[in-house]
């Protein structure tokens, strides 16, 4: 027999970090290499910003806009990114293992060697990601065109 217990609150998952981004006008700014698990950067404007190597796992991007930024060989696994404007950005070498990415705009993202295994996409954008999908991810090994279950 389950027991309830009533007035206790389980921690969110963007609890294991305190940084908080959310609304934030950050364009341009230099975050590679960052630590950034589970941060929230939620309706942020980081646009041409460099997050290079950055580990962005379990972060939440809801609504941000991440235009023609660099992210190339960061981690976004498991990452929360529904809504987010990545157009022109550099997704090179990037991990979206297991990512949450509804609505999320990839037009003219470079995609080559993106890892995108488990990630929840829309229909519209995994058909025109699979129109460019090419290379092997250089951390996970795993076929961009694979990961995407792209048909030949």
């Amino acid at each position: 027999m389950a027991t309830l217990i009533l007035g206790m609150s389980l921690p969110a998952i963007a609890q294991d970090s305190k940084l908080n981004y959310t609304y934030s006008e950050l364009p341009n700014k230099d975050f590679s290499g960052q630590q950034l698990r589970a941060a929230s950067f939620a309706r942020a404007d980081v646009r041409s910003s460099n997050f290079h190597r950055s580990d962005l796992s379990r972060a939440i991007l809801t609504e941000g806009n991440f235009m023609n930024t660099d992210l190339t060989e960061a981690n976004l696994t498991e990452a929360f990114m529904d809504q987010v404007n990545m157009s022109g950005a550099d997704l090179t070498n990037a991990i979206f293992t297991d990512a949450v990415a509804p609505g999320t705009n990839f037009t003219d993202a470079e995609i080559t060697g993106a890892d995108f295994s488990g990630a929840l996409l829309d229909r519209y954008q995994l058909s025109q990601l699979c129109k460019r999908a090419s290379g092997t991810n250089s951390i996970t090994g795993i076929e961009t065109r694979y990961s995407l279950n792209c048909k030949d």
